[in-house]
C-alpha cells in the first residue's frame, strides 16, 4: 500500500516526543534533526569544534586537548584513541 502523504522521517520518535514531552510536532522535529546533526560530526569535526568552545573558555591547548581526549571515547561512535599531537594535527593541519 502507497500513501499519498510524503514519509516524515522518524515519524515514531516524533509521535513519541510529542505524547512524552511539552514539545509540539515543530519543536521536536528541530530537537531531533539538531541530535542527529550533533552524532553525524566526525571525529575532525568534533575536536574542532570542542577546541573552540574550550580556547573561548580561556583554557590552555594543553588543557584543552587532555579534556577532548577524555571526551572522545564518550562518543556515539567511540573514536581512536587519538595523542595530544594527533589532536593538534586535526586543528592546526
Amino acid at each position: 500500500m502507497s500513501s499519498s502523504s510524503p514519509q516524515v522521517p522518524h515519524a515514531d520518535l516524533l509521535a513519541h516526543l510529542t505524547r512524552t514531552s511539552a514539545l509540539g510536532p515543530r519543536e521536536a522535529a528541530r530537537v531531533v534533526a539538531e541530535v542527529l546533526d550533533y552524532f553525524s560530526e566526525t571525529t575532525a569535526e568534533f575536536v574542532r569544534r570542542r577546541h573552540g568552545e574550550l580556547q573561548a573558555r580561556g583554557l590552555t591547548n594543553d588543557q584543552i586537548f587532555a579534556r577532548i581526549a577524555e571526551e572522545l571515547p564518550a562518543r556515539r561512535v567511540v573514536a581512536p584513541e587519538l595523542s595530544a599531537r594527533q589532536l593538534r594535527r586535526i586543528v592546526y593541519g
